[in-house]
């Protein structure tokens, strides 16, 4: 049965992929704002599909410690829905992202005019400073620019490993950075289609202050974002 609404859901999914970005596309058009409504549209309806379809129900955590405005933000990346939730919950959202997915249809219409950043990973240095150039203006315009620590998803109980991109942001933005800790990939599996009911948390926890050396940033965000994800995961699994 958890098949066939995964099945059900991924028509509901890609089918508001084309529907939104067609009938959105004027919006592109107007504004960056204007475009982000349309973007922000498309993820609550996400959301609203994988509760009625899936039994999969998204919560939000800690929302005091939520940014708004002007913010880094590190988090976990177990699932696809970790790049749909936060706008939702989040003002103005920026994704660091890999830079294949602007080729696509539709999605990288938006991800031009949203002004998301980018980057190639091949180019490994180079792709760290333009990665900089572009965070240090976004965070000018007031963008919450959200970073997976890992740089790609992981599955639930792998041994993480935290790339250098996010120190690099964090150094040289001169800013704390929040933590955003998920379970998703208990429901939303980092890979395959088959979706499992349950309540995926997102938590927004404690900033980490500007200023740390490189080496103890890394273990207290990698501490800390791990520590909260591993109790979400716990949590859900006793459900």
């Amino acid at each position: 049965m958890n098949f066939l609404r995964s099945v059900v859901f991924m028509v509901w999914l890609y089918g508001l992929i084309v529907l939104v970005g067609v009938l959105g596309t004027p919006f592109i058009f107007i504004s960056d704002r204007m475009a982000m409504r349309a973007v922000r549209f498309w993820a609550q309806m996400v959301l609203f599909g994988l509760r009625l379809i899936c039994g999969v129900k998204v919560e939000f955590r800690g929302l005091e410690h939520r940014p708004e405005g002007a913010a880094l933000i590190a988090g976990k990346h177990l699932s696809m829905l970790d790049t749909i939730a936060p706008f939702v919950v989040l003002d103005n959202p920026c994704f660091v992202l890999k830079k294949e997915l602007t080729y696509l249809p539709f999605f990288g219409w938006y991800i031009w005019r949203t002004k998301m950043i980018p980057i190639r990973r091949a180019d490994a240095a180079k792709a760290l400073k333009a990665m900089v150039i572009d965070a240090r203006d976004r965070l000018a315009h007031g963008r919450q620019i959200l970073i997976f620590a890992e740089g790609t998803r992981s599955e639930v109980g792998a041994d993480p490993e935290y790339k250098p991109g996010v120190a690099a942001l964090y150094r040289d933005l001169e800013t704390p950075c929040h933590l955003l800790a998920t379970n998703s990939g208990q429901c939303w599996p980092a890979h395959g289609i088959t979706r499992k009911p349950g309540t995926v948390v997102f938590e927004f926890l404690p900033p980490v202050p500007a200023g740390l050396k490189r080496g103890e940033f890394m273990s207290e965000i990698k501490t800390r974002i791990e520590a909260a994800s591993n109790a979400l995961i716990a949590e859900n699994g006793k459900r």
